[in-house]
Formats: C-alpha cells, structure tokens, sequence
C-alpha cells in the first residue's frame, strides 16, 4: 500500500516557480532526477562539520554555566550550525536537523555514547529554502518542511550517507501558501505527525499584526495558524487551528491526543505585554482569538494594530493553557515520555525559550517546564534550565530553539546562535 502511494506521489505532476523563493534550475532539475531514483550529482563526498576544537571547546566552557535541577547535567551532543528544530529518527542513534538557511543536517552517533560522532549535510544535491520544520512519520518517512515547500524522504535515516536521496514532492515549491504573502519574516515552518497519521504544520502570518484587509484571508488559508493534509500527496488540506500570531512548536500529548503548541506575542507594546502562548487544541477549526487577542490582551485597537478597532471580537475564542512572560519568545516543545527523568516531569512539556530580541532587559533563553495536570489542563510553568543569559552583561551565549527526547530517556536542546546541540541527562 505505501509503496502504491510513493509511486503516486513521484507521479504528481508539476513545479509552480515565481516569487521570492523559487527554485534555481539546477535544484529543479535535482529534484525531477531524484523522484525518478536518478543521480543528480557525481560528486559521493559530503564535508563533515569539525566536531573537536576550539570552537567546540569553548562551547563546553559556556555549558558550565547552566544550571539544572539536582541530578541533571547537560553536554554538548554536537556542533551543528544553524540548529533550529530537530527529528529523531525512529530506528537509529540519528537526527535530524532543520535550518533557516539551506541546510538540513544529519547528525549521527554512530557508536551509542551519548555523543554525535558525524554531522554532515542531508540530501545536498538539493537546495533547501528555510528548511526550519522536520519530522517523521509512524513508519519512518523524514518530512522537510521549508518555507514554501513540503519535501518527503523514504528511510532518510538509512540512504542518507550519499548527496542523492529518494524523494516525494508533497506540495510543490510555491503552493503551501501564495507566493505574493511570502516573507522573510516569521517564515520558518515546523510540523508533526499527528496520531491520526496526518501532518500539521505551523505557519506564522508575516507581520507583527495583519491589517484588516488580511485578517480574512489568512484565516481562510492557515496563515497565522495550523493546516493538516496527508503527508505523502498533500492531499486533504485544511486549516485545523486559526487565530495565531506565530506558532511555532507543536506536540500531541499522548495521553488524550491533544495538540499542544507555542506561539509568539505582537512586539513593540512595552516591555511586559502581551503574553507567550502555550495552547491547547482539542478538535478541528477553533480561532486562537489573533488578530483580536493575544493571550488575554487585546490587541485590535491597541497601538500596534489601529486598524482594527472596529474588529468584532471572535465567537468562543480559545484562550491559551500558559500564558508566558512576554518577549521569550517560546519555540520548539516536546511532551516527555521517556522514563529516565524523576517521575514530576513524566507526560509534561518541555519548551525552548529563545530570549527577547526587543526588551529593555534581555528575557528568556532557557529551557521551560510545563506539567500537565490529571484533566489534561497545563500545570505552572517553571525553569528548567538557565544560564544561557549572562544575567550580568545581558549577552546571550546560548538561545534554545527546540527540544528532542533521545530513545534513552534523555532530551536534546537546539541552539541556533551557538551553533549546537545539548544532550540533558538525568543520573549518568
């Protein structure tokens, strides 16, 4: 049956180009001899990424800086510039790595320690636009979600040692949202698969605010929200959540199957409103209450969005399970099932908190923790991990993108701004 789907998908017809983020001829000319099993380049050699030295050295001296509840330690996993949102691979001591440049990174520990002995490029005949969002599905299929495209690779985990690997064309550069609202700004996608065997993926609308004229049309087509469809053809797209301002990370509790996600606040209103989302979706085409509210402020009206207030206030807004401190902006989140850590955060959330880039006194970059309570309701949040703010110079030294839990119990933090990956252990 798969493999009547992956035959169907390489069929699907059709390159849309245009827009800020088409495609070169030569990536398209990959891409045609990829989906056909043909070799796109000649050239076997993938350069590694130098896991020893001074930079990698001086990233150890940071980590000694965090600080961690009693019995946690934190490593470095892997040097990995750019590491943005990450997906463990199902079957082998690999992840992989999304960027917000061109990049999608393997990342191998080929000899089971703990520690990542290869980071290569994944797939580099081809020419990844904002490849931000990664994840696999139940049977082992790695998504790459880029800001204009949805790519898909049968067992990426075990033919990625070469430049040319198989691949689905699941939605065509140019289709996942219109070429005319694309945008540097709040572009990097992120996705999983859900229970139910779909992909979701989270896609921020481009502006701090969307003016009146858009709020409709971004409603309509997912921008500033969550779409589902099939993760093979992209077939049976539909907008699942709306009324977001920039969602990012996204989890289903295992628990009840619930969907869980964080999204980012309106800047420019003061240093302490609004409020980071964690939110909680329980079926199909709720509003979020964007453009309107954010957390519980309202925003039509207000100083960043004057056009809006004769906005009507949307019907059953769904208000968020935390409200964070503002301007932390909260990114990648996980639900930890592992059995490692102590038994308070079994079946709660663990969120990457980014740090403030507009606030008089620098805020965040750390790694939160949410419980979530016998109901299936969020619990406080709490610190988890910090340190990756020099409290005293206000300059960052790290800032946490997106949390993974290892097959061994342990989590993994992304930072964008070192350029790693940190490995959270518990008792080793």
């Amino acid at each position: 049956m798969r493999l009547t789907i992956i035959a169907a998908a390489f069929a699907v017809g059709g390159l849309a180009m245009g827009g800020a983020f088409a495609q070169s001829g030569a990536d398209s000319k990959n891409l045609s001899a990829l989906k056909q099993f043909k070799v796109a380049t000649t050239d076997l050699n993938i350069p590694l990424v130098p896991q020893e030295g001074r930079n990698a050295d001086a990233i150890r001296a940071n980590l000694k800086r965090v600080k961690l509840p009693e019995g946690f330690k934190i490593d470095l996993f892997a040097v990995v510039p750019d590491a943005r949102h990450m997906a463990v691979a199902p079957s082998t001591n690999m992840v992989f790595v999304g960027t917000r440049k061109t990049s999608v990174w393997a990342v191998t520990d080929r000899n089971s320690d703990g520690i990542a002995d290869e980071v290569k490029s994944f797939a580099p005949s081809l020419k990844f636009t904002n490849p931000n969002g990664v994840c696999f599905t139940r049977d082992g299929f790695l998504v790459v979600v880029e800001h204009n495209r949805v790519l898909n690779f049968p067992a990426a985990e075990f033919f990625y040692e070469g430049p040319d690997v198989a691949v689905i064309e699941v939605v065509p550069q140019g289709k996942l949202i219109p070429v005319e609202e694309e945008s540097f700004n709040h572009g990097a996608r992120a996705c999983v698969v859900g229970p139910d065997g779909k992909l979701y993926v989270s896609m921020g609308q481009p502006l701090n605010v969307q003016p009146a004229d858009k709020v409709d049309l971004y409603d309509r087509i997912g921008m500033g929200g969550i779409v589902r469809l099939d993760p093979f053809d992209g077939s049976g797209r539909e907008v699942y959540a709306r009324g977001a301002r920039n969602p990012v990370g996204l989890d289903f509790n295992p628990a009840d199957k619930m969907l869980w996600w964080t999204d980012n606040q309106v800047d420019g209103l003061g240093d302490d409103v609004p409020p980071g989302e964690l939110n909680r979706s329980t079926q199909a085409g709720e509003h979020f209450g964007f453009p309107y509210w954010n957390g519980k402020f309202k925003v039509a009206g207000s100083p960043a969005a004057p056009d809006l207030k004769d906005m009507a206030e949307p019907e059953n807004a769904v208000f968020p399970q935390v409200e964070f401190p503002a301007h932390q902006a909260q990114l990648g989140m996980t639900f930890y099932t592992g059995k490692k850590f102590p038994e308070k955060y079994r079946g709660g959330i663990f969120v990457a908190s980014h740090g403030s880039w507009n606030r008089t006194t620098p805020s965040g970059a750390e790694v939160q923790f949410v419980p979530i309570n016998e109901d299936g309701t969020a619990g406080e949040m709490e610190v988890f991990a910090s340190g990756f703010l020099d409290e005293e110079t206000g300059v960052y030294r790290g800032r946490p993108v997106d949390v993974a839990q290892m097959k061994d119990g342990s989590i993994l933090v992304s930072d964008d701004f070192a350029g790693a990956i940190y490995r959270i252990s518990y008792g080793d």
